[in-house]
């Protein structure tokens, strides 16, 4: 079994690298999918409130045997609990769905800034008191800007352990990388292979062919060589195998540039902005 390396967070915390996520995964599959990832080896879970999945992502968990320490999970909150005090009991029932007392990681899911008179600071001050009474042992946010982030830094006393943002060879979204690495925020990447849009890259097969892995294997492991968090989602356990065995090889330099080069900016974007997304679950 590949051993997979973690990063150690601004707050001490250390999370592994490489993480299974649950999105888009149905409730009735998710025990299961959780399950089969831990078996081959996963030690990190990526779920949020708007899944809909963290009781089965519970109950995955508890049905592997392993120990509640040795698994790393994360989970967001959702977008129409921003208001603290609705933040308060969406994350209490987190913790009861999930049957823990408490989460490794808990993020804002996405900034809202034309929602809730553009206040995401008082939403990241409510998740600084789920990390002063341990119950988030690591907090942090997703989809956040750099103005987003430039403002909690103004308003606020804790810097985000992660950000997790959209970013794949189509968009690298380096920008907020960069702000991330200069202010300690580990980035996290979701839709790391761009919904499946970067795999017939002829540039990339022929990576994939030189190396001897699969397109998705070549990519993911530029996200893991860039030094960002990435959980890749199937519920297929051949292909959560697959997305594991990113440890036995490395990209040489010239790899890594020429993957980074297909990055379209704002052109390669494969979900919605982060300035303009409003989106309230009913």
């Amino acid at each position: 079994m590949s051993a997979v390396p973690s990063i150690t967070l601004n707050d001490g915390n250390a999370i592994p690298q490489l993480g299974f996520g649950v999105f888009q995964i149905e409730p009735k599959d998710t025990a299961e999918a959780v399950s089969n990832a831990l078996e081959v080896g996963y030690r990190h879970i990526d779920t949020a409130e708007m899944y809909g999945n963290e009781k089965e992502v519970g109950e995955g968990i508890r049905a592997s045997g392993l120990d509640r320490g040795d698994i790393f999970v994360t989970s967001k909150l959702n977008n129409g609990l921003h208001e603290p005090q609705d933040a308060r009991e969406g994350f209490d029932r987190t913790l009861s769905d999930l049957g823990f007392d408490y989460v490794d990681l808990f993020l804002i899911h996405w900034p809202l800034p034309t929602l809730y008179d553009g206040d995401f600071v008082s939403t990241w001050k409510t998740l600084e008191e789920f990390h002063r009474d341990g119950r988030a042992r690591s907090i942090g946010v997703s989809n956040f800007q750099i103005e987003h982030l430039e403002r909690l830094a103004a308003e606020t006393d804790t810097v985000p352990a992660v950000n997790q943002i959209e970013a794949h060879p189509y968009f690298t979204n380096d920008a907020v990388r960069e702000y991330g690495r200069e202010h300690g925020i580990a980035t996290e990447a979701w839709s790391p292979i761009a919904q499946g849009g970067v795999l017939e890259d002829s540039n990339i097969a022929q990576i994939a062919d030189k190396v001897g892995k699969t397109p998705a294997q070549v990519v993911l492991r530029w996200h893991i060589q860039r030094g960002d968090i990435v959980f890749p989602k199937s519920v297929t356990p051949s292909r959560m195998q697959e997305n594991f065995e990113l440890f036995d090889f490395e990209l040489e330099s010239d790899d890594m540039d020429a993957i980074t080069a297909l990055d379209q900016g704002e052109d390669g974007r494969t979900g919605p902005h982060p300035d303009t997304f409003a989106k309230i679950p009913s």
